[in-house]
């Protein structure tokens, strides 16, 4: 199955976007199915950083860890998962706009099974797609509002 894409324009520089939408600790304010991220060693997150990130499914709680595969600032991000039976893998892309006082986010989602977690793969593929809008907004609304 192809990755679930979305993007999305916001009215703020590049460099403000990536720092806000790249940064774990923040996904619980606009992430609307977060419920907690736990960032292992603490300090800002580095290539190889892990970050555990604990999401409402339905009417559960599950918690996924990702390891952070690069960090290009102020244009690219990427996460892949290193554990559980639901790995979920993040590539973020933050394009200028307007000379760049715009930005266009560009978030592509995969998930791979592993165990019995393969069959669950296409059941969270359709949570996430139907959710991911919301969270988009709740992106933009923050970055533009200054919530």
């Amino acid at each position: 199955m192809p990755p679930i894409v979305h993007s999305i324009e916001i009215d703020r520089p590049p460099e403000e976007v990536f720092s806000y939408v790249t940064d774990p600790a923040r996904f619980t304010e606009w992430q609307d199915d977060v419920v907690s991220v736990r960032l292992e060693g603490g300090g800002r997150p580095n290539v190889g950083s892990r970050f555990s990130t604990t999401r409402r499914i339905g009417r559960a709680e599950r918690t996924m860890t990702q390891e952070i595969t690069e960090i290009d600032p102020p244009t690219s991000w990427s996460a892949r998962g290193v554990a559980g039976p639901i790995r979920p893998n993040a590539n973020i892309a933050v394009e200028p706009l307007n000379d760049g006082t715009r930005s266009c986010v560009t978030i592509v989602l995969d998930f791979k099974g592993h165990g019995i977690g393969v069959p669950l793969v296409p059941v969270i593929r359709r949570i996430a797609a139907k959710g991911a809008p919301t969270s988009y907004q709740n992106l933009k609304k923050r970055l533009e509002n200054g919530e």
